[in-house]
Order: C-alpha cells, then sequence, then structure tokens
C-alpha cells in the first residue's frame, strides 16, 4: 500500500534540525525526499554529535533516514542549472538558511515558481523573514530563548536553565510540515503552489499560548514551573520519591478515593479542598508541600505499582533506556528494531503517526555525501554525457 504523500517528490535543502526533520516526516507519510547538499562539505548535521567509533552524526541519522543524497553547489551556474531541472519536476522545496539567500542565487520562491508554477516553496528561518532581525542567525536554543520559553523552566530564585531536546527546531518543524501538508491540499483546488514562511520564534510563541494569552489578559506573566505549570493548579507536577521520581497530570473528583487509598490516606477522602480537581494556587501549593513528603517515603517502583492499581494520571520520570525497554514503545511503532546495512540489527525512531489506508514508514539508512546525484539528474532528463560537463563546471 502506498504512503499518503506517494508521488509527491520534496527538494530538502535544509541543515541541521528544522528542516531536515519536516523533510524526514514528508518521507515517511510516503514523499520522496532528496537530498540537496554542498558537494564535500553536506549539511551541517553530518558534522555535530558526531560518535567518533561509528564515523556518524546521530543528528544526521535521525533526520535523514530514508532520503536520497545529491550534491550540488547552487551558487554556481552548473548547480543552479541541474537544481531548476529538478524543480521542474519537483512539488516542494525546503530550506531554513538565513533569509534572502535563495533570493540572492535567484532561486527565491518567484524564480522558481517561473520555472514549475506548482512549487511548493517553504522555508524555516530564525525570527521570521520580516522585521528589523529578520537576518539575524541563529539556532535552537536562541529560539528558546527569544520566543521565552527559557525564561519559563525551572524553579524560582535558581539560574535559567534548559531542557535536554530540541524544543524551538522541533516545534519549527512540525509548522513547516503543517504548511507543506496545508499547501499541497490547496494546490488539489487552486492549482498553484505558494510559499509558506516558518520560524524558529514564531513556534515557540505558538507553543506558549496559553501562557502568553495570561499575559494579554491580566498583564502578568505566568512564572517559572517550579516543578509543574504555573498556571495549572492542581496535583500536577513532578515530586521526588526515595530513589527516582514521579510525574502527576492532576486527580479529578472521581478518581481522588483511589489516590487516598493509594497513599493511605484514607481520612482524606472528604478533604475540604484537596478532592477537587483544580484548586486555587495557594492550595496548589499546600498540596503539592504535603505529596512531596508522601512520595518519597517509597521506591518509584511501589509507587507505579500502588497508582496504576487505583488508575491514576500518572508516569514515572523515565530516561530514554527506560522508554527504549517498554513493549509500548514498539507495540506502537514509536521504536522499532531494524537490521541497519552498517550498524546491524539495532533499534531506532519510527515513525509516531499510524494511518489505516495509507501507512507510514520510516527510514533505515541516512545516505552517503552525494551517492545518488548522477542518477537523480537522470531520472531528471539528464542524459550520462551531459553530466560530465555538468561536473566540469562546477556544479558539485
Amino acid at each position: 500500500m502506498s504512503g499518503a504523500l506517494d508521488g509527491i517528490r520534496v527538494l530538502d535543502l535544509s541543515t541541521l534540525v528544522q528542516g531536515p526533520q519536516a523533510a524526514a516526516m514528508l518521507h515517511d507519510l510516503g514523499a520522496e525526499v532528496i537530498k540537496i547538499e554542498l558537494p564535500d562539505v553536506g549539511d551541517m548535521g553530518r558534522h555535530v554529535g558526531v560518535i567518533e567509533d561509528l564515523g556518524t552524526s546521530v543528528f544526521w541519522e535521525a533526520c535523514n533516514r530514508g532520503k536520497r543524497s545529491v550534491t550540488l553547489d547552487l551558487r554556481t551556474e552548473a548547480g543552479h542549472e541541474a537544481f531548476l531541472k529538478l524543480v521542474e519536476i519537483s512539488d516542494v522545496v525546503l530550506s531554513n538558511f538565513q533569509p534572502g539567500t535563495l533570493d540572492g542565487w535567484n532561486l527565491g520562491y518567484d524564480d522558481l515558481a517561473a520555472v514549475n508554477p506548482r512549487i511548493i516553496w517553504a522555508a524555516g528561518s530564525f525570527l521570521g523573514p520580516s522585521g528589523p532581525d529578520a537576518l539575524r542567525e541563529g539556532a535552537d536554543i536562541v529560539g528558546e530563548a527569544a520566543g521565552g520559553v527559557i525564561a519559563g523552566i525551572g524553579n524560582d530564585d535558581e539560574p535559567a536553565t534548559t531542557v535536554a531536546s530540541l524544543l524551538a527546531d522541533h516545534c519549527g518543524s512540525q509548522n513547516l510540515q503543517t504548511g507543506v501538508l496545508a499547501a499541497l491540499f490547496a494546490r488539489e483546488r487552486t492549482g498553484r503552489g505558494q510559499r509558506i514562511d516558518v520560524s524558529l520564534l514564531g513556534g515557540q510563541i505558538w507553543m506558549q499560548a496559553p501562557e502568553y494569552t495570561h499575559y494579554f489578559l491580566t498583564g502578568e506573566l505566568a512564572g517559572r514551573s517550579n516543578g509543574g505549570h504555573p498556571l495549572v493548579h492542581a496535583l500536577y507536577g513532578v515530586f521526588p520519591t526515595s530513589d527516582g521520581a514521579l510525574a502527576m497530570a492532576g486527580c479529578p473528583e472521581h478518581l481522588w478515593e483511589g489516590m487516598c487509598r493509594a497513599i493511605e490516606k484514607p481520612e482524606w477522602s472528604d478533604h475540604p479542598t484537596y478532592n477537587q480537581y483544580f484548586v486555587t494556587k495557594e492550595i496548589a501549593r499546600e498540596m503539592r508541600q504535603d505529596f512531596i513528603e508522601i512520595f518519597s517515603q517509597r521506591p518509584t517502583a511501589e509507587w507505579v505499582e500502588r497508582l496504576s492499581a487505583e488508575e491514576q494520571r500518572f508516569s514515572p520520570v523515565r530516561s530514554h533506556d527506560e522508554v527504549a525497554a517498554d513493549p509500548q514503545s514498539f507495540a506502537n511503532g514509536y521504536i522499532v528494531e531494524v537490521d541497519h546495512p552498517q550498524f546491524g540489527k539495532v533499534n531506532m525512531v519510527g515513525c509516531p503517526i499510524q494511518m489505516s489506508d495509507t501507512p507510514t514508514r520510516f527510514g533505515v539508512e541516512a545516505q552517503q555525501l552525494g551517492q545518488d546525484t548522477e542518477m537523480v539528474l537522470v531520472e531528471a532528463g539528464y542524459e550520462w554525457d551531459e553530466l560530465e560537463s555538468l561536473r566540469e563546471r562546477g556544479a558539485w
């Protein structure tokens, strides 16, 4: 069975995470993705997070599996010519360069639309394509900082800190692929492609829409997380156990009696304030202190057993190895075991989307730099003897 995007061809010019991960999802949804990289250098993602013993980057492997790799120097006349040949037979061009870069190479939206009016030109940036700071360069962590995410992480009166995930890149990636999918749908009605712009800043603001709305309506900052969420006043947050931690997602009224059994506090079943799902900020603070004391008395495994028996809304705070050992992760294809041509039998991140009629897929191998260049160009209409001329003229 073919994927939902079967027959769609994507030219992925992007680098590192924001663009490449969006293109990877389009691949998983069925599109053919051709990675266009600078000769001899490639995507910057090939050079970050390298595992020396394996000779590859985790960023490259994670965000580029299943793509075909073509090397073209788009700054040269020959590389420009070859790229436009690919644009003629493609549906999407995806990038995340500094705004104006592709326009400077005569590869902006208007340039490509003149070659192929159906082309969808999708670009991710740091701060957006307009405004006084549009040309500033940045990557994930500065996107988190610029969008206000880092300011809300951690506890009051402690130094600012981060999370161990590329939140801005991942959110920007989701917005980029959503824009592409919407543009493909619109093209079915209009017959025309269009330009799409997303940014790390825009994604971080969108991700915090409730927190920003709180500020807009009250004039007050939501504040830092302090182990939970500044606007969710409930049994909500992370609580230490005697050997780890639990995350609680609140206790609705119909689960409160079971919670009292789990924590061996039957007298709290009719507690005048704790037996409500949402409470005031002051009561939530008091409740948090009581539950910190309770949960810290027993090990995580015992709390998992007790809370599971009462069908509570919780999870132990797990590390990657614990998630990778959970059958639930494999049952839904979120983690898959594959036979990799280079690494042998190994687990990989699968596709998080499941579709009944047009199944998703996941790429296994991230290609070597430029290994598909000649074959892709032949498929685009070049004769074999023309390739040598392109090479001599600096196309790659």
